[in-house]
C-alpha cells in the first residue's frame, strides 16, 4: 500500500483519503448531513470536494433555526496565494451569505516565520497582499474579521497563554511530530485561539472549520481543550477538504513553493491559457485518432477536475464534458482550453475586486473593534 505524509507543514505522496479518515478520526459526509446545508448545495459539498468532518449536524441545525453560528478557515502568509488557496474562502463567503455566520479569517505570520525560511519583512508583504486577495472575496464586513498574529497580538497572546497551558509538550509531539523551535511548539495554543475567538466574543454557538484536510490537526488539539471544560465553547465542528489537484497531476495539492506551476489569484488569461496548455496533466490518449477511438479519462485529467471541483458551476455542463471527453468528442486540447476560459473568467472579476492603495484602508473595516478587544483581552492595569 503506497505510503503518503498528510501533515499541517508537509503532504507528500499520493493521497488516500479514505485512510486519512481513519488515521484522523473524522466521518465521511452523508447525504443526509448534505441535505442540511443551504440548497442547492455549493459545488464544493455536492461533489464532494469537501468529504468528510466532525459536529457538522451542530453547525447546520442551528444555522437552519436563525441561530448564531461562525466559521473560520486561515492563511498562513508565506506566498502569494493560489487557487488552492482561495476555494475555502468562497465557500465561508457563501455560507455567510447563506446563513448570516460571522467568518474569522485569522492570519498565521508567526507560524510562516516559524516554520520557513524566511524573514518577517518577506511574510509582512505577503500578508498585504494575501489580504486584498481576501477582500476580493466579498464578505460582509459587518460579520468578517480578518486577525493578524502580530498585529493582533494584544487580544492573540493572552488567550494562547491560557489556552497553552492546557496542551502538553507530549500532545504537541504526538501530534505534530517534535517541533523544530519552540515557536512551533508553542503556535498550537495560538491556533486553538483562532479557532475558539468567535465564541469567545460572540458567545457559546456552533463553529464550524472549513478547511483542507492536512489541517485538521490543529482542530483536534482544540476540541481538547475546548473539551476540558474550563471555557465557555463548544467543540468546534470541522468541515475538511480534499485538495485541489496540482497541474502536474497526482494526488498531492497544489503548491506555492515554485517548485511547480500553479494558477495566482493575479495571473492574466493568457498567463492561465498557457499554464494549464503547457502543465495541465491530460487524461487524453497519445494523439487524436486514437483519442477519438478510446477517449479520456476525466477521472485523472487535471483540467476536467478543476471544472468538477469549483470551476464550472452547471452539474448538466459537467456530465457532457465528461461523457463526451470518454466518448472521444472532445479532445484534450478542447477541454484544457474551455478550463482556462472558465478559470480566467473567475480571476478576472476576483481581481476587479482586488483593492488598491493603502492596506491600512482596504482592511479597516474587517478589523476587530476596540470594543471586541477590550472584551477579550484583559487589562493588567484595572483595579475596579
Amino acid at each position: 500500500m503506497p505510503e503518503f505524509t498528510v501533515t499541517p507543514y508537509s503532504v507528500e505522496g499520493e493521497v488516500d483519503y479514505d485512510r486519512l479518515l481513519d488515521q484522523f478520526g473524522a466521518d465521511r459526509l452523508t447525504d443526509e448531513q448534505l441535505a442540511e446545508f443551504p440548497q442547492p448545495p455549493h459545488p464544493l459539498l455536492r461533489r464532494g470536494v469537501f468529504y468528510a468532518g466532525r459536529d457538522v449536524d451542530r453547525f447546520t441545525s442551528a444555522a437552519s433555526e436563525g441561530e448564531t453560528v461562525s466559521l473560520v478557515t486561515g492563511r498562513g502568509p508565506s506566498g502569494p496565494m493560489h487557487l488552492g488557496h482561495v476555494l475555502p474562502f468562497y465557500f465561508a463567503k457563501w455560507l455567510q451569505q447563506k446563513t448570516g455566520a460571522y467568518v474569522y479569517v485569522p492570519l498565521s505570520d508567526d507560524e510562516k516565520y516559524f516554520s520557513k525560511d524566511l524573514d518577517f519583512e518577506e511574510i509582512h508583504e505577503h500578508t498585504r497582499e494575501n489580504l486584498r486577495d481576501l477582500v476580493a472575496v466579498g464578505f460582509d464586513p459587518e460579520r468578517t474579521r480578518f486577525v493578524v498574529d502580530t498585529a493582533d497580538a494584544d487580544v492573540v497572546y493572552p488567550l494562547a497563554a491560557e489556552f497553552a497551558k492546557d496542551i502538553t509538550p507530549a500532545t504537541v509531539e504526538a501530534t505534530y511530530g517534535d517541533p523544530p523551535n519552540v515557536g512551533l511548539g508553542f503556535y498550537p495554543a495560538v491556533q486553538a485561539t483562532h479557532l475558539l475567538l468567535p465564541q469567545l466574543l460572540h458567545g457559546r454557538h456552533p463553529t464550524l472549520v472549513p478547511i483542507a484536510v492536512d489541517q485538521d490537526p490543529h482542530i483536534r488539539v482544540c476540541r481538547d481543550i475546548a473539551g476540558k471544560q474550563r471555557y465557555d465553547v463548544e467543540k468546534p465542528g470541522a468541515l475538511l477538504s480534499k485538495f485541489l489537484p496540482r497541474l502536474g497531476g497526482g494526488g498531492g495539492k497544489m503548491s506555492s513553493s515554485g517548485d511547480e506551476p500553479s494558477i495566482y489569484l493575479t495571473d492574466d488569461r493568457e498567463t492561465v491559457r498557457g499554464k494549464v496548455s503547457r502543465y495541465a496533466f491530460s487524461g487524453g490518449q497519445a494523439d487524436i485518432d486514437e483519442h477519438r477511438e478510446k477517449g479520456g479519462d476525466p477521472e485523472v485529467d487535471v483540467a476536467y477536475q478543476l471544472l468538477f471541483s469549483f470551476f464550472e458551476s452547471d452539474d448538466e455542463t459537467v456530465e457532457r464534458l465528461a461523457r463526451e471527453y470518454r466518448d472521444g468528442e472532445l479532445l484534450s486540447g478542447e477541454l484544457k482550453q474551455y478550463a482556462a476560459d472558465r478559470i480566467a473568467d473567475f480571476l478576472e472579476s476576483h481581481q476587479s475586486r482586488r483593492p488598491e492603495g493603502p492596506i491600512r484602508d482596504a482592511v479597516d473595516a474587517f478589523r476587530l473593534t476596540d470594543e471586541e478587544r477590550a472584551r477579550v483581552r484583559p487589562d493588567v492595569f484595572d483595579e475596579s
